[in-house]
């Protein structure tokens, strides 16, 4: 089997991912395509379409994870790539885009060059990564690896009310293919979705694993006043509890250092209005760490701090966990080839970890698995302005096609 100098075609690529980014197309060059909307499955049936076209046999699990395999001279556990193509609200068109488009391009290479592996390849897209719809995030991973229950994730209820299970067989995805399988070596090519490969002048991320991910919801009930007659030492202030827990994630992360980040993406007050006192308060926080004491340290100052001051304000809280997930290490031979190779193709490297949550933290759980990050200009994501240059693409691109060739080999 040849191969070892095979390169990407960046245009063939690129034209994906242009016309990807057309479907839920939002102002100033983003993309919204929320999880098992109708864009989803515009954004689905052209990625399947490319699948088909491409050879691969392709099949959908029933929460709508699809898979496309092209086989090898063995029948096996496959060499897997992907990533997912749903979006957040306010979403770019490289986010997750990327590692399903440049899984296809590997393929378009293979085929070009006539080239056979022992083992097969496979390229696959995940259900509802982003958890901008349903929570937990990755939950279409979570649920192929077998650590959520077929039946709990049928059953997640969107922010807008919808049910994962109603919504997937809606846009035709409710696959009969069992929830997961073998999997040989899983790697992900992602945009870093942070600053510091452009910032320290890197063309490659051997991303060495995933900080761990907490998401909580607190929904404080207080009661509603008279902003004007009512004295300040006489409120039940549901929207004053949120605003200082709010201020307390901030000075948490000062305080606990670089490692620790914080962030409160959501509050939303009733019955809120300009004279009336918040009767109540939903919020969200959302904590991360790289190491797994730190983060429940983080946890247990959060959870006693909301405690104190809604009791202080004399405001009942209620408190849901929407995701828990411990830090994640990959493959340590895997994150050395991501170098290697990058080197062998003269590109500058740097190991890092994830800042942000991926599907392949959820395949770590069964088989052996790295990622490849390229540069995000600015460190921009989740951001219409999110942007990789092409020619920063095809470096990781091919530094996917040199590994996954030498894994299926």
């Amino acid at each position: 089997m040849g191969g070892r100098n095979l390169r990407i075609d960046i245009d063939r690529l690129m034209s994906r991912i242009e016309a990807l980014g057309r479907i839920g197309a939002i102002d100033g060059g983003g993309v919204c395509r929320l999880a098992l909307t109708d864009a989803d499955k515009m954004g689905r049936d052209l990625v399947v379409g490319w699948m088909r076209e491409l050879g691969l046999t392709v099949s959908v699990d029933p929460v709508g994870n699809v898979v496309g395999v092209r086989p090898g001279l063995e029948d096996g556990p496959p060499v897997m790539t992907g990533s997912h193509i749903d979006t957040v609200r306010t979403g770019g068109r490289y986010d997750g885009n990327l590692g399903v488009l440049a899984g296809l391009e590997v393929i378009a290479c293979l085929n070009d060059a006539g080239i056979r592996t022992r083992r097969p390849v496979a390229v696959a897209f995940f259900t509802n990564e982003e958890g901008a719809r349903f929570q937990p995030d990755m939950l279409g991973s979570l649920a192929f690896v077998g650590a959520l229950p077929l039946a709990e994730a049928l059953g997640t209820r969107a922010i807008d009310g919808a049910v994962l299970g109603e919504d997937v067989a809606r846009i035709g995805y409710a696959g009969s293919a069992p929830i997961g399988r073998p999997v040989h070596a899983f790697v992900e090519l992602h945009v870093e979705q942070g600053p510091v490969l452009e910032a320290e002048g890197f063309a490659i991320g051997a991303v060495e694993g995933v900080q761990g991910i907490s998401w909580a919801e607190f929904v404080f009930e207080g009661q509603s006043n008279h902003a004007g007659t009512t004295p300040m030492r006489l409120r039940h202030d549901a929207g004053y509890v949120a605003c200082a827990v709010a201020n307390f994630v901030r000075d948490l992360t000062k305080d606990m250092g670089a490692e620790q980040v914080g962030t409160v993406g959501r509050i939303e007050m009733s019955p809120n209005l300009v004279n009336v006192i918040a009767a109540k308060a939903t919020m969200t926080v959302d904590l991360r760490n790289t190491n797994e004491g730190k983060l429940q340290d983080a946890e247990r100052r959060l959870f006693s701090f909301v405690e104190r001051t809604a009791a202080g304000e004399g405001v009942s809280v209620a408190r849901r966990t929407l995701a828990r997930f411990e830090p994640v290490a990959f493959d340590p031979v895997l994150i050395g080839r991501v170098e290697a190779i990058a080197r062998e193709l003269g590109h500058s490297v740097k190991r890092l970890p994830s800042g942000a949550g991926h599907d392949a933290q959820m395949l770590a759980r069964g088989c052996p698995t790295t990622m490849i990050f390229v540069p995000s200009r600015g460190g921009i994501s989740h951001n219409v302005c999110e942007y990789t240059a092409p020619g920063q693409i095809a470096a990781g691109a091919d530094v996917l096609l040199s590994l996954l060739l030498e894994l299926a080999a």
